[in-house]
């Protein structure tokens, strides 16, 4: 079997998937880059950097890239190490609002694209990605045209990252179920889950 080299990470908010993203890390027993997305734009977030900052082993290499974590995974990707890329929702949201209309379909376009790109280069690297993204489609349809937007782009982008990926875990209560790997069960028609 096929070593799995991109895993994405997905679920509601507190579902637990950072925590589970970064055990992922640590067990492949390998040298970590981790990929924070978040930007400290008020104290809450500036706590939150924080407290995930506490969470990873010392050892780990730490790059704070909000708007461009291909290149840092193009060029860290090149050793045999584990790329943890934390989160998805975060750059998609960044990238969005970088956009000088963010509703304009032309924006909705080009961070597809990048995230496209993103995907491809996950998958070309030597290394292990791991992706942790948010699961925003299952609430209240946003009530702004603004929130309508990420919630489409960020289920887009969630899309093209699964399509790439060897396994989707969707984190519930803290548990992971590998949802792709049940898609293939289904697929072949066997029903013996072990």
């Amino acid at each position: 079997m096929r070593e799995k080299k991109l895993i994405l990470v997905t679920g509601g908010a507190r579902s637990g998937k950072s925590s589970f993203a970064e055990r992922l890390a640590k067990e492949a027993q390998k040298p970590v880059t981790y990929i924070a997305t978040c930007q400290p734009l008020d104290e809450e977030m500036a706590f939150r950097i924080q407290e995930h900052r506490k969470r990873r082993p010392k050892n780990w290499k730490t790059v704070e890239e909000p708007f461009n974590p291909t290149d840092i995974i193009a060029k860290e990707g090149k050793s045999d190490g584990v790329i943890l890329l934390d989160c998805l929702a975060l750059l998609v949201s960044n990238l969005l609002l970088r956009e000088k209309d963010p509703n304009d379909p032309k924006s909705f376009s080009r961070v597809i694209e990048e995230i496209e790109n993103l995907a491809i280069t996950c998958r070309s690297v030597k290394g292990e990605v791991i992706v942790v993204t948010n699961e925003v489609g299952m609430g209240v349809v946003p009530e702004y045209p603004l929130g309508r937007t990420y919630r489409d782009l960020l289920g887009k982008a969630n899309q093209i990252m699964a399509l790439y990926s060897d396994s989707v875990y969707l984190l519930v209560c803290g548990i992971p179920v590998d949802v792709k790997h049940l898609n293939r069960v289904l697929e072949k028609g066997v029903y013996d889950l072990q």
